[in-house]
């Protein structure tokens, strides 16, 4: 069940095994950036993480009537999970049969969005969003709304009652779309400024400037969304890249003028820090080279990717030329809300390209890793003092066959491959956010 959101007690602390990560094991491996600990005691107070350490350091430091959850050793308490690219109106869609992104466009996701004209219809939608947010254990997304201001509106007030930690934009859309869905280069500068103003940084929100992708964006509408983010440079910015080989000869036809995909970004000063694109599955090495020459990170979208026939992610290339990466479901043409499934999907396609995920590297990504790649790891994606508490507990024998495969499990790596592999939202015990049990799962019976 999703908890109502009452203030939380001034100190409470949950205990069990904690694994979180201080380093990145892509570029410097497991051993030096992995931290487990067996049994572990998080103090949370005031939405932070005020002490963590081994419980038997901690229980006696603890003030007398502390309220102590204890959640067993076969319990794995992890940073809360984060989500890097994702469409919150495409919800309804998920599952759509058969097209490839410019006709998944036209089919599914143009269709769905007009639905968002209704501003009731968009905060019914983003409660159901964020209530499957919590029952898979993710605390923070970067999420795309509708070219609709108050699908933006609807979002933020929806997180902001769940004291949530989000980032979210309207879409910047002003060609090459229904007529219903397009708005004007001006208007969407003036939109976007005002909703800006309005939510960026107000508690745990923040802004990203949205222009959909170079297809839907006139020459005057992606100039604008670069002075946009010239004037906010502390706003984030969110597109998509070279995400299909039909989109990227369109994208050639378009601009001309430009030399790839990344140079039309690069050419209205969308690249920086803080700027996430969802995808770059084919980029060529100098796109790579100039995405890591500005900070630019790229959402590792798999569930999508092979769900559209875009095609196959190069993780070892990318993290390789030093290029941040972030994890995401990127539903609609995602599949699922699990974070779990999602890393499952991204080993495959791993495998595929015959570079394997360590089970190491991808709870990285899906914690620590999109913290990093959306500028935030000063803040959520660690489990250590001062952080923001956000944080999910799994539940490593959730089910009846993932019970019986963990009693075979020589090791922690192993246990976490499991997870990621059979693993999915049964597996979230509870979810916190911001030092609050904001979900907590029914309690799960089989014999």
């Amino acid at each position: 069940m999703v908890a109502a959101s009452p203030p939380a007690p001034a100190v409470t602390a949950i205990r069990g095994p904690v694994l979180t990560f201080t380093g990145d094991p892509f570029a410097a491996g497991s051993q030096a950036t992995a931290r487990h600990e067996p049994d572990a005691i998080i103090v949370l107070a005031d939405g932070k993480i005020a002490r963590v350490g081994p419980a038997a350091e901690i229980a006696p430091l603890l003030s007398p009537g502390t309220d102590v959850v204890d959640y067993g050793r076969d319990a794995l308490i992890m940073p809360g999970f984060i989500d890097c690219h994702v469409h919150y109106p495409q919800t309804q869609i998920i599952g759509s049969y058969g097209r490839q992104l410019l006709d998944w466009l036209t089919k599914y996701t143009f269709v769905a969005e007009q639905q968002f004209a209704e501003p009731a219809h968009a905060e019914a939608v983003a409660a159901v969003y964020l209530k499957e947010n919590l029952r898979n254990g993710i605390t923070t997304a970067c999420v795309y709304c509708t070219v609709h201001p108050h699908s933006a509106d609807r979002l933020f007030a929806a997180a902001e009652r769940l004291d949530m930690r989000l980032l979210a934009g309207k879409v910047m859309m002003d060609r090459n779309a229904p007529a219903a869905l397009t708005d004007t280069a001006q208007g969407s500068y003036d939109e976007s400024k005002a909703l800006i103003g309005k939510w960026h940084g107000r508690g745990r929100l923040g802004y990203a400037i949205t222009p959909r992708y170079p297809g839907s964006s006139t020459p005057d509408q992606l100039a604008l969304a670069g002075a946009l983010r010239a004037e906010f440079p502390d706003c984030h910015l969110q597109s998509h890249l070279s995400e299909n080989r039909r989109e990227i000869a369109w994208m050639a036809e378009l601009f001309p003028a430009r030399k790839n995909y990344l140079d039309i970004f690069d050419h209205y000063g969308l690249l920086g820090p803080r700027t996430i694109y969802g995808h770059g599955i084919h980029l060529d090495d100098g796109e790579l080279q100039r995405m890591a020459a500005t900070g630019s990170a790229i959402a590792h979208c798999p569930t999508s990717n092979l769900f559209l026939g875009s095609g196959c992610f190069d993780m070892a290339r990318t993290t390789k030329a030093g290029v941040r990466v972030g994890l995401a479901t990127d539903l609609g043409a995602g599949t699922t809300f699990s974070v779990l499934g999602t890393l499952g999907e991204a080993y495959k396609v791993g495998q595929l390209g015959g570079q394997a995920l360590s089970p190491w590297q991808a709870f990285y990504l899906a914690t620590r890793g999109s913290a990093r790649a959306l500028y935030l790891d000063d803040r959520i994606g660690s489990i250590a003092e001062g952080m923001e508490a956000d944080l999910v507990v799994l539940d490593l024998r959730s089910t009846p066959i993932i019970d019986f495969r963990m009693r075979h499990a020589s090791d922690l790596a192993e246990a976490l491959f499991i997870q990621m592999t059979m693993g999915d939202d049964r597996a979230v015990q509870a979810t916190y956010v911001a030092g609050r049990c904001a979900y907590r799962r029914p309690a799960l019976a089989f014999g």
